[in-house]
């Protein structure tokens, strides 16, 4: 990984692969009180169109946040985070969370990020977050 202060715009951010695990939705559904049936209840899922139960958006962009906190070694330096849900997360997914360095300057990093599952589908666009350094 590399080191948060010493890159440039341009620059990549990790990238951290995170597996979605088949209760994954069920133990994000405790966590956070959002007993949606469209997470947690496959065949609500499916009725509705999904294909099956889905993965909470903020538990997604949840693996955002990590990325960037596990980089820069503290869950204070991350000041922002804005990203765009874009398609639907499954369990057995692989969310591959991606950046790039954008700006430096002032005492922060300015990126871009985004996820993508393992097809390569796009999951969150749009991403934008800030890391003091």
């Amino acid at each position: 990984m590399s080191d948060i202060n010493t890159v440039n715009p341009g620059d990549p951010t990790p990238e951290q692969k995170n597996k979605v695990g088949k209760y994954l939705p069920i133990y994000y559904a405790g966590a956070s009180g959002d007993f949606n049936p469209i997470h947690i209840d496959p065949e609500f899922g499916k009725m509705v169109g999904l294909g099956g139960n889905i993965l909470q958006g903020l538990c997604t962009m949840g693996f955002v946040a990590k990325m960037h906190t596990d980089w820069a070694q503290d869950p204070g330096r991350l000041k922002r985070l804005k990203v765009r849900f874009s398609k639907p997360v499954l369990p057995n997914d692989t969310v591959v969370v991606k950046g790039t360095v954008k700006e430096k300057g002032g005492g922060a990093l300015r990126c871009e990020v985004w996820a993508e599952n393992q097809k390569g589908e796009a999951v969150i666009t749009n991403g934008e977050s800030e890391i003091e350094i």
